[in-house]
C-alpha cells in the first residue's frame, strides 16, 4: 500500500479530539502529510465522549462518543480526515466512511502507573485501582484473584489522559491502568512503573494503532494516505477488529482480541482473544489460533474463526449495545 505513486499536492483539513494525545496524533499525521507538499490545519473539537465524565462508557453509549461529532464534520465537509486511536474506532462505521489508513502500531500493551506500588501484588491493604475499560476490569480482577487479593477495589476511571493521571496524584486510586502507546507518545514513559506483557493483559483491538477515517468516494484523500500505511499493522487489527465486531463489538463487552506476527514467520498470525463475564459469574474465557494471513480477507477470516471458537467456549454477546 505504502509504495503509491505520490499523490498531487491537496489542501487537508483534520478534524481532531481536543484532548493533549488527540492533538499529538493528529499533530503527527499532519506533519507526515506537510513532508509530502500537503497543505494541512487541524479542527479542533470537544466530543460527547469527552463531556460525560461521570459515567462509564458502556453506560452511555459506547466508544462511538468519541468519533461522532468528528464524523458529523467529515459529513458537511468542515473537514477532510480524521485521526482515531483505533481501540476507540466502533466496529462498524457508518454508511459512507471508511478506514482509508492504518499506521505502524506504538506499544500494544497496558502500562501499570502508580506511586504506591510497583505492581498489583504490592498494593496496599484495601487499594482502589482505577480503570476505564470493562476489558481491563475483568483481566485485572483474574490476575487479583490469583494473588488473593480480594481486598482490592477497581474502580471507574474516566476523562483524559493528563485527567487520569491528575486523579491518581490526587489520591484518589493507589494505581491506573493505561495504554503505554498514549504515555510514550506524550512523552510520559517515566510514568509507567510496569507494562504487563500480553500475557498478562490481552490488549484491546486496535489498541496502540493510529487510524485514518474519511469519506467513502475521495480517492485524492487514500492516495495522499496511502504511503503512511503500515499493512503489517493494518492485517493485524483487522483481524483483531473482526474478532470484537463477530462478538458484538462494542465497549459493553468485555473483550480482549491481540495478533501478531509469528517470530520468524512474516506472513503468520498468531491471533489470541479473551472473554470476560462482566458480572464476575464466570472465569475468563481463552481462544487462540494461527494461519497464513496475506490479505485483508484472510485477516478477517481469522478474526472470525477465534471469535466462533469463544463463542463455542460459552462467551456471549452483550444483551444490549453499547
Amino acid at each position: 500500500m505504502s509504495n503509491s505513486t505520490p499523490s498531487a499536492p491537496l489542501s487537508i483539513t483534520i478534524a481532531t479530539r481536543e484532548s493533549r494525545l488527540a492533538l499529538w496524533q493528529a499533530e503527527h499525521v499532519k506533519a507526515l502529510l506537510e513532508q509530502q507538499g500537503h497543505r494541512v490545519t487541524l479542527l479542533g473539537m470537544t466530543t460527547r465522549g469527552d463531556q460525560i465524565l461521570d459515567r462509564s462508557l458502556s453506560k452511555v453509549g459506547g466508544k462511538g462518543l468519541f468519533v461522532k461529532e468528528l464524523e458529523v464534520a467529515l459529513e458537511e465537509g468542515r473537514a477532510d480526515m480524521a485521526v482515531h486511536s483505533l481501540k476507540d474506532v466502533p466496529m462498524e462505521l457508518p454508511d459512507g466512511f471508511e478506514l482509508a489508513c492504518v499506521m505502524e502500531r506504538e506499544d500494544p500493551r497496558d502500562a501499570w502507573v502508580s506511586a504506591a506500588s510497583a505492581g498489583p501484588a504490592d498494593l496496599p491493604r484495601d487499594a482502589v485501582v482505577g480503570t476505564s475499560s470493562l476489558r481491563r476490569l475483568v483481566l485485572l480482577r483474574e490476575m487479583l484473584d490469583r494473588l488473593g487479593r480480594t481486598d482490592v477495589r477497581i474502580e471507574p476511571l474516566r476523562g483524559n489522559l493528563d485527567t487520569r493521571l491528575r486523579k491518581l496524584d490526587e489520591g484518589q486510586y493507589h494505581a491506573i491502568v493505561l495504554a503505554a502507546a498514549g504515555l510514550r507518545r506524550l512523552q510520559l514513559q517515566d510514568r509507567i512503573r510496569a507494562v504487563f506483557e500480553t500475557d498478562q493483559s490481552l490488549p484491546a483491538a486496535g489498541q496502540g494503532a493510529l487510524g485514518i477515517e474519511i469519506r467513502t468516494g475521495r480517492p485524492e484523500l487514500a492516495a495522499a494516505l496511502a504511503p503512511l500505511a503500515h499493512m503489517p499493522t493494518w492485517l493485524r487489527v483487522v483481524a483483531e477488529r473482526t474478532v470484537s465486531r463477530v462478538m458484538g463489538g462494542s465497549c459493553s463487552v468485555p473483550l480482549a482480541a491481540y495478533a501478531d506476527w509469528l517470530p520468524g514467520q512474516a506472513d503468520r498470525l498468531v491471533m489470541e482473544a479473551a472473554w470476560g463475564d462482566p458480572d464476575g459469574r464466570t472465569p475468563v474465557l481463552r481462544a487462540r489460533q494461527q494461519a497464513q494471513v496475506r490479505s485483508l480477507a484472510e485477516a478477517q477470516a481469522l478474526g472470525a474463526a477465534v471469535a466462533q471458537e469463544l463463542k463455542a467456549a460459552g462467551a456471549r454477546l452483550p444483551a444490549t449495545g453499547g
